[in-house]
């Protein structure tokens, strides 16, 4: 699974983090850490550093916050995605597809007004 920062994907120069290039097993193995991380364990997932994600150009850590922010630039290319424990919750719901079938498809994993998205693509759009 490759994650990256994506600058100014459509004419509103909004930007995503897109974790893209994966299979069934690795959709559920992230599904996974954030049940388990985030929902169960109520700490921070560094996504770069599971053992299945390939960093091509940034650093993402996901947290829990009060309120929905969205993700943020923080330092440079580090990432932090500040969110509901029941956006997680949704979240997890939005990858279940992925994690029963092999897909081409995608998905936005959060609905937050902010000018960065999260994009889980399977394929290398």
């Amino acid at each position: 699974m490759k994650l990256e920062f994506l600058y100014e994907i459509n004419e509103f120069n909004e930007h995503a983090v897109r974790l893209s290039n994966f299979d069934s097993r690795q959709a559920k193995a992230f599904q996974k850490a954030i049940q388990t991380v985030i929902i169960e364990n109520k700490n921070p997932l560094y996504v770069h550093e599971l053992d299945f994600i390939e960093s091509i150009n940034c650093s993402f850590t996901m947290r829990i916050d009060y309120e929905d922010l969205g993700i943020v630039d923080v330092e440079g290319k580090h990432f932090y995605c500040d969110l509901t424990l029941e956006s997680y919750k949704k979240m997890i719901q939005l990858i279940e597809p992925f994690c029963n079938k092999e897909s081409k498809g995608y998905q936005w994993l959060y609905d937050v007004d902010t000018p960065i998205d999260l994009l889980f693509s399977a394929g290398d759009m």
